[in-house]
Formats: structure tokens, C-alpha cells, sequence
């Protein structure tokens, strides 16, 4: 067990003070649980290297991405028994700029990419920005991968198009089961289909998260990943895409790999390779908070949630409540509780809203008494 407690005993007022995205664009009187940043302390080891980079100057362009790709190695090696070779692993700025990239080298502008909505919106801004087409294959009605219409998505695409997966899916936060993923494999294969595959939630799955590089059949999958979700790192700028054995990435352009900043590589690699206590505190805490908002779920009566672990967004359905296609708006006005809408997440987002209970029990608990009080 971690003796550390990354969602603990942080005071309102820090988080206040913070003039990132989550806190700064609400109102005062407004709890934000909405976008995916986690009220938590930070990593020491990442205070650590950090530091020491602004203290010597090591401000720089980035000269390398071996300290980064061998710690995540390292880091999944010990957390999913998958072997990386980091000869496979190329920079980029983010995670989105990893899956436009990956989408142009298995494609063509006008070609097809299919995702699974209910999905995460940028999915659908950033396919369009790269000139493709969206064929969504929704979720099954138990919130997990419909196999019956990702075939069906592959057949009226074609061969030479794409599949955008998240996995674990966001924000759902399903975990998808390795049976799952070998399955979809498979399909890709026989109809022609290349996986890029979003993983950057992965390491806060406490158990049974499967990379999908790691099955049968993904050896022409690109997968793209971060610290930046598992670790709180966003606004220091890094990630990493990584190839099968048979993938385009080795026709990526060596310009994208300026897109990351040296010091955000030196956070994430300090991350992955020296910050497994505060993950294991944080994983602790985010069951503690899992708990929490189930029971505090039980007193906003019609508020349905699946419960999954994936990821520390729950995706709620407040279909059965009195609050229209867009709960999330009506919630802010009444609550005074920033959520996601659920529209922009595609098919299936009608009256729903995603909740992110990375934050304090204070914090939450104030959030669920407010929901509550909608009757």
C-alpha cells in the first residue's frame, strides 16, 4: 500500500488557485467535475526532475526520446507483462496529434474512420479536421464493444480505412477484455481495417487493462499514449505513439517529433519510472472516490451509472429524469455543477452526462448533495 494520497487533503482554496482549464473557466460558486484533470497533489519525483531541469537550464529542444519510450517499457513491462521495443516508439506533442498522424499514414483524405460512440468528442473534430469521413459502430446497449457493428462499420467502409479506438473507452470507462480485442483483431484483418488505438487512460485501470499491442493479430496497429492522463501531466506536453511490427509509423515525418516539450518528456518519463507509489495512492483514492459517488448516486433518484474503473469519469444516464436531452446544462443553471455534456459524445449521448470524481471527497460530496437536491 502507498502512503501517499494524491486526492487527500487539498484545500479548496489551491485548487482555486490553479489557473488551468478545470477550475478557472467556471464560476466560483461553480464545482467543476467535468473536464479530465484530477484535483491531486503533485508527483514528487516529477517535482524532483522538474526542478532540477529549470534549476541547470535544461530547457531545451528535446534530443531524444530514449529516457521516455524506455521508462514507459519499463512501466508496462511491470504493470501488463507487454514487452515494448522502444526502437517502435516515436514523439509527438500529444495524444490527438499521435492519432491525426497515425490516421494520415493509413489513409487518405476522404477515406472512412470508425469509432464507437458514445466517444470522446475531440474523436469527431479531429477526423474532420484531417479530411476523413466518421462511420460511427456504437456501443452495444451494455455499454461494451458491439462486435455484430464494428463488422458491419468494416464491410461498409473497406478495406484501407480506420478504426479510432479508446481503450479503455472514455468515457464509459469500459475496460475492454483481451476476448474483445482479439475478436476485433481479427476483423480488422479479414476486412482490411487498421487499428489506431487511444490508450492514454491506461495506466489507472487497477487490473485487466489489455494493450491492445499485446493481442493477436494488432501487428499493423499504431497505438498512442501519455502520462498525461494517469499522472495529471497535460500541461506539460508529451506522448508517445508506438507501431506493430508491421505498422506505417516507420513513415512518419521526422518533424512531428518536435511537437513535444523536452521538459514535458523529462515529467513523463519521471513519471512512469519513479511515480508507481503516488499511482498506487491514487488508484487507492479514486476506489474510495468510485465508492462515494455510488452512494451518493443512490440519493439522486432516476441517475443510473455502470460503475466501471476504467478511467475517473463515470458516465451517467439521467434519461429517466425531467431534465431534457442535455442534463449537464440544466445541472449547471440549477446545481451549480459543471459536467460534460453528454450530446457531443455522439450517438447515444442524449440525455447523459459524464462526471469526473478525480477530486476531493469534500469536493465530491458537496457535488452529490447539490445533484441530490434536483429531486
Amino acid at each position: 500500500m502507498s502512503d501517499l494520497h494524491p486526492l487527500r487533503d487539498l484545500p479548496t482554496e489551491r485548487m482555486h488557485a490553479r489557473t488551468s482549464l478545470k477550475w478557472s473557466a467556471c464560476e466560483r460558486d461553480v464545482l467543476p467535475l467535468w473536464v479530465a484533470e484530477m484535483d491531486a497533489h503533485p508527483i514528487p519525483a516529477v517535482v524532483e526532475a522538474v526542478t532540477q531541469a529549470m534549476q541547470t537550464g535544461n530547457t531545451g529542444y528535446p534530443a531524444s526520446v530514449d529516457a521516455y519510450a524506455e521508462a514507459f517499457a519499463g512501466f508496462a513491462l511491470d504493470e501488463w507483462g507487454w514487452t515494448v521495443d522502444p526502437a517502435r516508439a516515436a514523439m509527438v506533442a500529444d495524444v490527438m496529434t499521435g492519432v491525426t498522424e497515425a490516421i494520415g499514414l493509413a489513409t487518405e483524405p476522404g477515406d472512412t474512420v470508425i469509432v464507437n460512440p458514445p466517444v470522446y468528442p475531440p474523436f469527431f473534430g479531429f477526423v474532420e479536421h484531417a479530411a476523413r469521413q466518421i462511420l460511427p459502430a456504437p456501443l452495444g446497449t451494455d455499454g461494451r464493444l458491439d462486435l455484430a457493428a464494428i463488422e458491419a462499420a468494416y464491410r461498409t467502409a473497406g478495406a484501407g480505412s480506420v478504426h479510432l479506438l479508446s481503450n479503455p473507452h472514455n468515457p464509459t470507462s469500459v475496460v475492454h477484455s483481451r476476448a474483445e480485442l482479439t475478436a476485433m483483431a481479427a476483423l480488422a484483418h479479414e476486412h482490411g481495417i487498421t487499428l489506431v488505438v487511444d490508450e492514454i487512460h491506461a495506466p489507472l485501470v487497477p487490473d485487466g487493462f489489455v494493450p491492445y499491442l499485446s493481442v493477436d493479430g494488432s501487428d499493423d496497429a499504431i497505438v498512442v499514449t501519455s502520462a498525461s492522463k494517469g499522472f495529471n501531466l497535460a500541461g506539460l506536453k508529451a506522448a508517445m505513439m508506438i507501431g506493430g511490427p508491421t505498422s506505417a509509423l516507420p513513415g512518419l515525418h521526422e518533424m512531428v517529433s518536435h511537437g513535444p516539450s523536452h521538459v514535458g518528456m523529462i515529467a513523463h518519463a519521471a513519471a512512469f519510472s519513479d511515480g508507481r507509489e503516488w499511482l498506487a495512492g491514487l488508484r487507492a483514492d479514486l476506489v474510495e472516490n468510485r465508492a462515494q459517488l455510488a452512494q451518493g448516486l443512490q440519493a439522486w433518484t432516476g441517475a443510473q451509472w455502470n460503475q466501471e474503473s476504467g478511467t475517473y469519469l463515470a458516465w451517467l444516464d439521467l434519461s429517466a429524469l425531467d431534465l431534457g436531452d442535455d442534463p449537464a446544462a440544466v445541472i449547471l443553471d440549477r446545481a451549480k455543477v459543471a459536467l460534460n455534456s453528454g450530446l457531443p459524445f455522439g450517438a447515444g449521448g442524449a440525455g447523459h452526462a459524464r462526471l469526473n470524481y478525480a477530486t476531493t471527497p469534500e469536493v465530491l460530496g458537496e457535488a452529490l448533495d447539490r445533484l441530490a437536491r434536483l429531486g
